[in-house]
């Protein structure tokens, strides 16, 4: 067994999105193979209703998967398909937009006006990228959670750990998507299919994700939008860690603990035409995307 070295260490930037919806990005619109299969990482949260309430109207999506992963409030869904539906905390969203999907997710804060999810886009391979499109909410209920014996507590959302299988299944990507919390001081090691692409983004409390052994020789974006983040010896706040090769990833909880998403996927190593929400192999196929979207043949026929 070999732990997985931290490539990198980075702190999400700020952006807008959608109507004038303040998020951090964590990573998108960069490098393709950077996390092959993934594409874009978004964590939105917020508690002034002011900078989410226009949320995201109206616009298509080609040649991708999304999983939106709810914590606090809840978000409205709508879709081209007729669907319709509303994810509360803990839930999960799938999204296949496939040929061609257009939705709108509008959030809504909790009583206090907190808002908190997350948006991750998988890339489809060329022989799915026309696939029908379709969708699958999954309620917090159905989501297995593991309490292992040190009180570490993993939420399955996507994929097969510790025994237990994520009730999202048929992401051609076949991720593994898990909400892992590390009660404080504690050491934990958790198993990363050896051939997968795989992240962190922690989101409370602070811990390592390094080895004894490993120098703390990474860069790292020390400050940003008015945050410090002691680097050297924890990961905090709206941290990426990106890892390297190995088959484990270890991780030490500070004192007030460590929540993270832990994500890993298989590369898909295809040639990526991107503009936007649409992802295709070859700018051609962009281009022909952004002709049915002007000509109203955007939304395929599935007969």
């Amino acid at each position: 067994m070999s732990f997985r070295p931290v490539k990198s260490e980075t702190l999400s930037r700020p952006t807008l999105e959608g109507a004038g919806v303040h998020l951090n990005r964590a990573f998108g619109f960069g490098d393709p193979t950077m996390l092959d299969p993934f594409l874009l990482f978004d964590d939105f949260r917020n508690d002034d209703p002011s900078q989410y309430a226009k949320g995201f109207p109206w616009h298509p999506h080609r040649g991708i998967e999304t999983i939106t992963y709810v914590l606090e409030g809840e978000v409205a869904h709508g879709d081209s398909l007729g669907n319709s539906g509303v994810l509360k905390p803990g839930s999960v969203q799938w999204m296949t937009a496939g040929s061609g999907i257009l939705h709108q997710e509008m959030p809504k804060g909790n009583a206090d006006g907190q808002m908190h999810g997350f948006q991750l886009w998988a890339n489809l391979p060329g022989s799915l990228k026309m696939t029908p499109p379709r969708y699958q909410d999954v309620g917090a209920s159905d989501i297995p959670e593991i309490i292992d014996d040190d009180g570490t507590r993993v939420r399955v959302i996507v994929g097969s750990f510790w025994g237990q299988n994520g009730p999202v299944d048929g992401i051609a990507a076949e991720p593994v998507y898990l909400d892992v919390s590390v009660p404080p001081g504690k050491t934990k090691v958790l198993p990363v299919d050896t051939y997968a692409h795989a992240f962190a983004y922690v989101f409370a409390g602070a811990g390592k994700f390094r080895d004894a052994s490993q120098p703390y020789g990474v860069r790292v974006e020390k400050e940003f939008a008015g945050e410090e983040l002691n680097i050297r010896d924890l990961s905090g706040n709206r941290t990426l860690v990106q890892f390297d090769t190995g088959d484990e990833v270890k991780v030490t909880a500070g004192p007030e603990g460590v929540r993270f998403l832990l994500v890993s996927g298989r590369p898909l190593g295809e040639p990526v035409a991107w503009h936007g929400p649409i992802v295709m192999n070859t700018q051609a196929e962009l281009r022909q995307a952004m002709r049915d979207l002007q000509n109203g043949t955007f939304i395929q026929s599935q007969h």
